[in-house]
């Protein structure tokens, strides 16, 4: 199938409906008029960068606004603590996206909690006043990552901002109920204005408003995460790994996380972009390079954390694959411009460069089982001798069909998967879902654990 095909649809959609607000995503005006009286909390909240002392919050709103978080360990929230959006020194008003960071959380913890948000005048530094609160008055809940937490996890991937997979992946993962989900890459297409994010990620046009609030997120960009201007700061809808979980080195690297859920370690990578800096189509404004490098030395240091290397699995997460036995399939190290007639695309099908830095960490950690998704297709590919972890390749959100137009043809081997993780009776389980046909597509065992 042509890739690109809905994702140029879909991008072209978005700026035509949007790229005007563009410079609107940082602005501190306020709307005016009949929106004073409209429902200020326009979202249910979405837990964001599932960790074992730390989770994020984000809502959406309607006007200008300081959200909050009352969050305790009783169900009625008698206990309960407030928690401003924004860090020390001030809190943050912003008339999109509020961002409540909840630390100093225990581990393997169950907690309670519910959003609100004080709409604010703002019309200058020493005149401002809160005009109303509203509150959500449902009470959610969500536990803890930890050593004693559920080892159960989900991965979906390539969602592309298409509702009808996106749905039966959330009806799926509702049914399934793990302790939380990994979003495994190109949850967006191009995306230009802020509204066309918080659309994706906390008002999707799907049945289950609420899909997130009660069920973790992780993230793990992929390269249509960092294309378009608002995607540039996709951390102002999904925000960064909590500050203190990163050394000062490691600032910039808000999407990576080393995460101990029961018996399962889970590490989280961004392959970035999918053509190299050098590509002219980029005009040199990327540095997925020293990106990735970065990241080989936060991993080395993630691999040696004490939970993470006592626990009996390890598996990595990123968008794209880091193995593929297709002589045709573009490694992604093809300089200047992506370009080689001996390869069947002009972008990376995989990324030798990232498996060059990264798998040696990895296997030297014991890593079993490395979950990818950007093919959109559903592919596994068991240990070998020089390769002593498996691969999956997550599927995308063709339906059934490949082509478009007159091109259009049926591909039963196009369909979008949930790929789900647990350990039963010691054993890690992957299962597979086809979300075309609602049927197991296939069941994996890693029968024991790390050596």
């Amino acid at each position: 199938m042509k890739r690109r095909d809905f994702i140029k649809k879909s991008s072209l959609l978005a700026m035509a409906t949007g790229i005007g607000n563009m410079a609107h995503a940082n602005e501190t005006g306020q709307r005016t008029g009949s929106q004073y009286e409209s429902k200020l909390i326009i979202s249910a909240p979405m837990l964001q960068n599932y960790a074992d002392r730390s989770m994020g919050v984000a809502f959406a709103v309607s006007d200008l606004a300081n959200g909050y978080v009352i969050v305790g360990e009783k169900p009625d929230l008698s206990d309960g603590r407030k928690v401003k959006c924004g860090g020390y020194r001030t809190t943050e008003i912003t008339d999109r996206v509020q961002q409540v960071r909840l630390t100093g959380l225990k581990p393997s913890t169950t907690y309670y909690y519910k959003i609100g948000a004080d709409r604010i005048e703002y019309k200058g530094g020493y005149s401002m006043k809160i005009l109303g609160n509203e509150q959500d008055e449902r009470i959610y809940r969500f536990k803890t990552a930890g050593e004693l937490s559920k080892p159960h996890f989900c991965v979906i991937n390539d969602t592309h901002v298409r509702w009808e997979p996106f749905g039966r992946a959330i009806d799926k993962i509702a049914e399934l109920n793990p302790s939380c989900v990994i979003w495994n890459g190109d949850a967006s297409n191009v995306e230009e204005t802020i509204e066309a994010q918080t659309r994706i990620f906390l008002t999707p046009e799907i049945e289950r408003k609420d899909y997130a609030s009660q069920i973790p997120y992780l993230f793990c960009p992929g390269n249509h995460d960092s294309r378009g201007m608002a995607n540039r700061h996709l951390e102002r809808v999904w925000m960064y790994r909590q500050p203190e979980e990163r050394l000062s080195r490691d600032w910039d690297l808000g999407r990576n996380f080393a995460i101990r859920m029961g018996d399962i370690a889970m590490i989280g990578l961004d392959t970035a972009e999918d053509k190299l800096d050098t590509n002219p189509k980029f005009a040199d404004l990327f540095t997925s390079g020293p990106y990735r490098k970065a990241q080989t030395f936060w991993l080395a240091d993630a691999l040696a954390k004490p939970e993470i290397a006592s626990a009996p699995y390890l598996v990595a997460f990123c968008h794209i694959p880091l193995f593929d036995d297709n002589p045709r399939s573009n490694p992604g190290d093809v300089a200047p411009a992506d370009e080689d007639s001996k390869y069947s695309t002009d972008f990376a099908m995989w990324q030798r460069t990232c498996a060059q830095m990264w798998t040696p960490l990895l296997e030297q950690a014991g890593c079993q089982l490395i979950i990818t998704a950007h093919q959109h297709r559903y592919r596994y590919f068991a240990p070998s001798p020089d390769r002593p972890w498996a691969q999956i390749i997550g599927g995308g959100p063709e339906m059934g069909f490949a082509g478009s137009g007159d091109n259009r043809q049926e591909a039963p081997d196009r369909f979008p998967t949930v790929i789900e993780g647990k350990v039963e009776n010691g054993n890690l389980q992957i299962i597979i879902h086809n979300l075309l046909t609602w049927q197991i597509q296939e069941r994996l065992t890693i029968s024991r654990g790390r050596e």
